[in-house]
């Protein structure tokens, strides 16, 4: 029995007894084996609980202040604030976005794929850089890209071969960071090959930003996000402050990651600690405390401006009653809508993306609703027992095997869709067990020649029919997005009506794509899980 109080019949096949007898047994059996540096990852980690920063205030959009405790609160129009719908949109966006800037391109993804819209962004920084140069002699155009190194480095004709030029043409404005997961070291990173060294930690935040306009989403820059891979877009537009923010989070992240150089090799900064081959605790050590100065520092600069502005206010407000309405128009508008980053880096020891999430589920009271989306649904048992130890009504939206990201790929991997069925079939299965079935949902994506990797959740208040609050970014609500990767999403709370119809409308349009799961949603003959497949996937679902 968990904390929660209910009972988990499902998830570990075997106690811990059991898993320290498998381990001996691999160690006694394989000891020679490269299977034994993966020993140590199959046991599930002791939980942590961390209590909430503090509960949520009692009225309206303003209850969720209490996350400025953890991270800056950017307070804003809601007009500067757009959802996009579909990939098409959100490709031409990047492109005019690129063509227009003039001060700074900042692009953080888990890789750049190598097709022919792929080259076409690249083509569109070098003309951009070029038309830089041209114009003042000596640019002042700056383009930062962050990727994973070892899913960027896949194959021959990768991320880096692709970026390479830009390196070689503009060397004094271009930086390309690799960031390599500090867990992947020693025998365990000469033993893995290629594709599965990805599954130890990955870089995997997602976020565009050209001058003072930022695109959040959980897309990666590949041919399929432009096409017919659905996730999710938002453009905060005029919004200097969010992304200096994002600017200095990627690149403190680069200081940390390895820097890709014009003849494809790559070095760290002087004097900085190398991920695999220097030591682990003080490479993390770094990391957190250049990741924790980005966040701190923008935290107090925003307290700082609220507390001007809220001054500034108090005067102008005194000013305006003496001078009339026609200066009214002197003073800026009062923000309708506030962003909070949340960041995620378990290898780093930062939980606030965690944290943040696991207060939102505990907090939701009866009646609200709760609308979550994931591309690979493999909650942490954290996540799970909230969802049905809490009181709020849940929605929680899935790709359907067809429509998953590894359905019909080769190996092993083809057999990932499978598992996902099986961890779905067994957490519907503890629903009718204890009968929430009304209260929590299950629905399945589907779309003839697509495939879904939308991910977030909006936030209905009870009685009410519009969110509040969404979050958006690249987290899963996975073990991996917890526990391994490198996750950024922003809380978006607002109280306009029309920024709230656009968000009630962007989960509403994914929503319409799916059909609800029943128990006979699992007698179809495409939901068969072989057995290897039940008994394997209790040990790996950690890696995906």
């Amino acid at each position: 029995q968990n904390a929660s109080g209910w009972v988990t019949r499902w998830w570990l096949p075997v106690g811990p007894r059991d898993l320290a007898f498998l381990q001996e047994f691999l160690h006694l059996s394989f000891h020679r084996s490269s299977w034994l540096l993966l020993a140590p990852l199959l046991s599930p980690p002791v939980p942590v609980i961390t209590a909430p920063p503090c509960s949520l205030c009692p009225e309206g959009a303003h209850r969720f202040q209490w996350i400025r405790n953890l991270v800056p609160e950017f307070g804003i129009s809601s007009s500067h604030v757009k959802v996009l719908s579909s990939p098409a949109e959100f490709y031409e966006l990047l492109k005019v976005q690129i063509k227009t800037a003039k001060q700074r391109v900042v692009m953080a993804s888990l890789y750049l794929g190598t097709g022919l819209l792929e080259q076409e962004l690249v083509d569109c920084l070098e003309e951009t850089l070029e038309k830089s140069l041209q114009a003042k002699g000596s640019s002042n155009l700056r383009v930062s890209i962050l990727l994973d190194y070892t899913r960027g480095s896949r194959g021959r004709k990768n991320s880096r071969t692709m970026l390479i030029p830009l390196l070689q043409r503009f060397p004094e404005q271009v930086r390309v960071s690799l960031f390599h997961t500090p867990n992947l070291r020693g025998l365990l990173r000469l033993l893995i090959p290629e594709r599965f060294n990805e599954t130890i930690g990955l870089q995997h935040i997602k976020v565009y930003l050209f001058d003072d306009n930022v695109i959040l989403s959980g897309a990666n820059l590949s041919d399929l996000y432009f096409t017919n891979r659905q996730d999710r877009y938002v453009l905060l537009q005029d919004s200097p402050e969010i992304a200096d923010f994002f600017t200095e989070l990627v690149d403190a992240i680069g200081d940390v990651s390895l820097q890709l150089q014009r003849d494809d090799t790559v070095q760290m900064l002087e004097g900085m600690v190398h991920p695999y081959q220097g030591d682990k605790v003080a490479y993390c050590e770094i990391a957190n405390r250049r990741v924790m100065e980005v966040i701190n520092s923008a935290r107090t600069r925003q307290e700082l401006l609220h507390a001007k502005t809220f001054h500034s206010s108090q005067q102008g407000s005194s000013v305006l009653s003496q001078q009339g309405p026609q200066a009214s128009g002197a003073l800026k508008p009062e923000p309708d809508t506030w962003i909070y980053p949340l960041i995620q880096m378990k290898p780093f020891g930062i939980q606030i993306d965690e944290m943040v999430t696991e207060t939102l589920l505990t907090e939701a009271e009866r009646d609200a609703r709760i609308y979550l989306t994931t591309g690979y649904f493999n909650l942490t048992q954290a996540y799970m027992d909230l969802i049905l130890g809490t009181r709020a009504e849940y929605r929680i939206l899935l790709a359907a095997p067809e429509v998953n990201g590894f359905f019909g790929a080769k190996g092993v991997a083809g057999a990932i869709p499978a598992a996902y069925v099986y961890i779905e079939h067994q957490f519907y299965s503890e629903v009718c067990y204890l009968q929430q079935q009304q209260r929590v949902q299950l629905q399945e994506y589907s779309r003839a020649g697509w495939t879904f990797h939308a991910k977030g959740l909006w936030l209905y208040l009870a009685g009410s029919d519009l969110p509040c609050l969404t979050l958006i970014g690249s987290p899963n609500f996975g073990y991996r997005s917890v526990h391994r990767d490198l996750e950024a999403q922003v809380a978006i709370v607002t109280e306009n009506k029309a920024l709230q119809q656009q968000l009630h409308r962007e989960q509403e349009q994914l929503y319409l794509c799916s059909g609800v799961v029943s128990s006979s949603t699992f007698e179809q003959p495409n939901r068969y899980v072989k057995l290897w497949v039940k008994l394997v996937t209790p040990l790996i679902k950690n890696f995906f």
